[in-house]
């Protein structure tokens, strides 16, 4: 068994050998990695293990990426966490401000292709190609931002370009990581989905019966009947929403599969639901705020709950969080 020290200086471990040659096979350990194994008294470059010298030789060439992170310890999910939310919310104000140049771009180049892709959506006949193609967009592309964000926070060399990391690293996760659970909230909605279909098809029979057209103010007297179901159907929808909100941050960041990074937000979440929709729903609140102002403030609000919730996302997924007494 070995002990590995990662590129944040924190130890990870013990793992098997054959993790450790994984790890080099996965470009996360080169030769200068520091190692030890359970019965060594200190710390050796990963060079000075013979057992490992072939593995080393046919690693791949080092990236001019940062490596991902190593996998964390075993007890990793068990741990508590405290999160302040005004602290949060600080941070990331604090993070537009000191790395404006990154993140604000970033966060422009993720806006305008998604506003580009809405306004593609709504041309006849070639709109639901577009709509089509952000189903495969989107989640790459989110996953991205979330890249940058992390790296600025971490301080690590970065550039607004890194927003398109997520078509380089986990395109497949990060696609059904936003899929899967975007379809599994979305479940929720069948019920308003169905009770709306009854009424407006029951409503628009009974013109046909008469032979009267339908009124757009017939319409909107169904909306008394449709607006309960949907808030009631609402609910769960966030619910899940904010239980798997950090599905695409584990998938880019901890190169997890879409369906372990859902467990994983779902676990952590759930720990302190209360206090992450609380956060949730102050960012939301922010970026409603921005839009007002012209549609412009958005762009400025936006980055600052990106990176609030980052600087969340650092305190309950880091082997630092504190451990509940």
């Amino acid at each position: 068994m070995y002990l590995i020290i990662g590129g944040d200086q924190k130890e990870y471990g013990p793992i098997t050998a054959d993790e450790l040659r994984q790890w080099i096979a996965e470009g996360r350990l080169n030769a200068q990695s520091r190692v030890k194994a359970e019965s060594d008294a200190g710390w050796r470059p990963l060079s000075a293990f013979p057992e490992f010298a072939n593995s080393l030789a046919a690693a791949p060439a080092p990236s001019a990426q940062q490596p991902p992170p190593l996998a964390p310890p075993a007890d990793w999910l068990e741990r508590d966490y405290h999160l302040d939310i005004g602290g949060c919310l600080s941070r990331g104000f604090d993070l537009l401000k000191s790395q404006f140049g990154v993140v604000f771009v970033a966060m422009l180049l993720f806006i305008v292709i998604e506003f580009l892709i809405a306004g593609l959506g709504a041309i006849p006949f070639i709109g639901p190609v577009f709509s089509l193609a952000n189903l495969f967009i989107a989640g790459p592309l989110l996953g991205g931002v979330f890249y940058v964000f992390l790296q600025a926070i971490r301080r690590r060399p970065t550039h607004a370009g890194e927003v398109f990391m997520g078509f380089r690293r986990q395109f497949i996760q990060l696609f059904l990581g936003k899929l899967v659970s975007g379809l599994l909230a979305g479940l929720c909605m069948i019920p308003f989905i169905i009770v709306w279909l009854v009424l407006f098809f029951g409503l628009l029979a009974a013109h046909q019966a008469r032979s009267s057209p339908l009124r757009p103010a017939e319409l909107l007297a169904l909306l008394p009947i449709a607006i309960p179901v949907f808030l009631i159907c609402l609910v769960p929808t966030i619910y899940l929403q904010v239980r798997w909100v950090f599905t695409l941050p584990l998938i880019i960041d901890r190169q997890m599969d879409f369906w372990t990074a859902m467990k994983a937000s779902w676990k952590m979440v759930g720990k302190h639901w209360w206090s992450v929709f609380a956060l949730f729903l102050l960012i939301g609140l922010l970026n409603l705020a921005g839009f007002c102002v012209c549609c412009v403030g958005v762009l400025f609000t936006a980055p600052v709950g990106y990176g609030a919730l980052m600087y969340a996302y650092e305190t309950i997924f880091s082997e630092s969080a504190t451990r509940e007494r």
